[in-house]
């Protein structure tokens, strides 16, 4: 993946060349089509034919519980193997990746947060240790961190040029009593690769222990496992396909000993992954079904979704850097997310976020995250096989008007 550029420079234009309706992309999902559905990445959507896969499963338990749940241990593990081997497809070669392809490293967890939790409780912090977090974090993730340690918050500008930008903020924040860097692996609200391979890389040659939240990373990149964190999360029902509330951990080998349940099961004896997977008489059934929205990638080819997703993304991102007060913020090519910035007076508190993204909604059936930022919030489009460019459009014609209003 390539550095992020500055600023976006794809013009409408080209960019509507490059963004076209993936063929038979909108009937593999049951979205109402009276909405524009522009934020895939807030709570993904899942596919029909993974709907199917999980609806037959839950029949089976229905059928016979018994036979469900005594047998779903070993079922879960089959399919976290499944899971393991589709993140690892992407070729990378270093020890993150071999990791994930041992079904071992990987445990099914129900979202990033949980991930995030299982990973700080594995690490044994000493008075004074300290966890560095960023301003881009994801607030329930950051509160994780508060819980086990003092943190210490390094800004990043949301107009950071470029990766290496990113990087040596990162770097020159660490301090002696730095134990352990939370990073976003694609930050939710700028929509940008923060926990890149040298990033990660330069901090375990400093003793920095690494959690890295993937939450938008499976489906989107191609590696997402290529980093060689000592801890990372990332959701499947996002850019995966998977049904909601699928997510995965995957703990390097020298941690997982030290991996416990957040609730102790029947399964503790097992060790990790089994024990954490473990929920006596819960809902397996998306788990199981996860690997059915992998295989579904895959089979329409997941270098040509993300590409296809990727350049609607880009479309809508051009459209709306052409109206005025609105500003483009660097981005990193490939990603199906892009973002950009509001005028001064406009989403600076979550509150007023909260309400332009609702008031949009309901007044014009258009669904996109608007994110809150000091001196100006911003903006995010994201782009999946089911959106069309004139939804782009619709939300570059309506968007005027809100930003005129006092």
């Amino acid at each position: 993946m390539t550095e992020p550029r500055n600023p976006i420079r794809t013009t409408p234009a080209t960019a509507a060349t490059a963004a076209t309706v993936f063929p038979g992309g909108p009937a593999l999902f049951r979205l109402d089509p009276r909405i524009a559905h522009l934020n895939h990445g807030s709570f993904g959507a899942v596919p029909v034919p993974v709907q199917e896969a999980q609806a037959a499963l839950r029949e089976e338990l229905h059928a016979d519980p018994d036979a469900f749940f005594i047998g779903a241990a070993d079922r879960i593990a089959a399919a976290r193997a499944r899971v393991a081997a589709h993140l690892a497809a992407g070729g990378a070669a270093d020890g993150a990746a071999h990791a994930a392809a041992d079904p071992d490293g990987l445990a099914f967890v129900s979202n990033a947060t949980e991930g995030a939790n299982l990973a700080l409780d594995a690490i044994t912090f000493d008075d004074g240790d300290e966890i560095l977090v960023t301003d881009h974090g994801y607030g329930t993730v950051t509160a994780a961190a508060a819980r086990r340690a003092p943190v210490t918050t390094v800004g990043l500008d949301p107009c950071l040029p470029d990766e290496d930008a990113v990087r040596e903020t990162v770097l020159a924040a660490l301090t002696p009593r730095t134990k352990v860097v939370l990073l976003d692996h694609i930050s939710s609200p700028t929509a940008r690769l923060i926990a890149s391979p040298r990033l990660l890389a330069e901090l375990k040659a400093r003793g920095v222990t690494t959690v890295v939240d993937g939450a938008h990373a499976p489906g989107m990149l191609a590696d997402p496992l290529a980093g060689g964190a000592d801890f990372w999360f990332g959701n499947l029902h996002k850019w995966g396909y998977a049904p909601s509330g699928t997510a995965v951990l995957a703990v390097a080998p020298a941690h997982r000993g030290r991996v416990r349940a957040l609730v102790p099961s029947w399964e503790d004896a097992h060790g990790f992954p089994r024990s954490v997977e473990n929920r006596a008489t819960a809902d397996y059934t998306g788990w199981l079904a996860a690997p059915e929205g992998l295989d579904l990638l895959a089979r329409l080819d997941a270098g040509k979704v993300r590409a296809h997703n990727s350049a609607l993304a880009a479309h809508g991102a051009a459209l709306l850097a052409e109206l005025p007060g609105i500003t483009p913020l660097p981005y990193t090519e490939g990603l199906a997310m892009r973002s950009l910035r509001l005028p001064p007076g406009f989403a600076e508190t979550p509150d007023a976020a909260r309400a332009l993204r609702e008031r949009i909604a309901a007044e014009h059936g258009i669904r996109v995250l608007v994110w809150p930022w000091p001196g100006g919030g911003g903006i995010r489009v994201c782009g999946q096989l089911y959106n069309r460019p004139e939804e782009y459009e619709r939300l570059a014609a309506v968007l005027p008007a809100y930003l005129r209003r006092a």
